[in-house]
């Protein structure tokens, strides 16, 4: 078999892995509960947990918080990888303007990776233009439709005030607490359809 001919058949091989290896992972509706919405309530008390976590563990992060627009949290984003990679959750947009609206994220990459890890993706829009552009799309990405600024804790132990001052700042805080370096470039966020 040709080089050309097998890149297709290994990387196809390789997604149907990663689909059936996440499917595992996933959260999934009790039974007789089919609609995507029927855990609001799960997303909205781990929500609150995520936020209470992240005002505990950075300092900073409340204050930024109390003044942003709008707070779009992902309290559990699971992903994994070997070869092809993944992640995906489930979280809400919280504003002081409107009732909460949900959404899902997704990334994939390919590479030689082996892993598995869950954390979470907390987006604060500081202005009111950041936050409506990203209200009106069909379809929002990081680094794309806007710059995203990911928060850094600075020389203070606070987070770093540059970060502040971008219109929409990421915090992605893993099992060890703040995540430093990480990267929420092509993160794919679509609103769950409302009935």
């Amino acid at each position: 078999m040709t080089s050309q001919v097998f890149r297709p058949v290994a990387m196809a091989s390789a997604l149907a892995l990663c689909a059936f290896m996440f499917a595992g992972c996933t959260t999934t509706s009790p039974p007789g509960r089919t609609d995507v919405l029927s855990s609001t309530g799960d997303i909205d008390a781990q929500t609150d947990a995520a936020l209470a976590r992240l005002y505990s563990e950075v300092p900073g992060a409340r204050e930024l918080g109390s003044a942003a627009k709008g707070i779009l949290v992902f309290p559990s984003v699971v992903g994994g990888s070997f070869v092809v990679g993944a992640e995906y959750g489930r979280g809400s947009l919280r504003t002081t303007d409107s009732p909460r609206r949900y959404y899902s994220i997704a990334v994939g990459s390919v590479g030689w990776q082996v892993g598995a890890q869950s954390k979470s993706v907390i987006y604060m829009f500081t202005t009111t233009e950041s936050l409506n552009k990203f209200r009106n799309s069909k379809g929002w990405t990081a680094g794309v439709d806007a710059t995203v600024a990911v928060a850094n804790i600075g020389a203070n132990g606070s987070v770093d005030t540059s970060s502040m001052e971008a219109p929409v700042v990421a915090f992605v805080l893993a099992n060890t607490g703040l995540e430093v370096g990480a990267s929420v470039q092509g993160m794919k966020v679509t609103e769950l359809s409302r009935k």
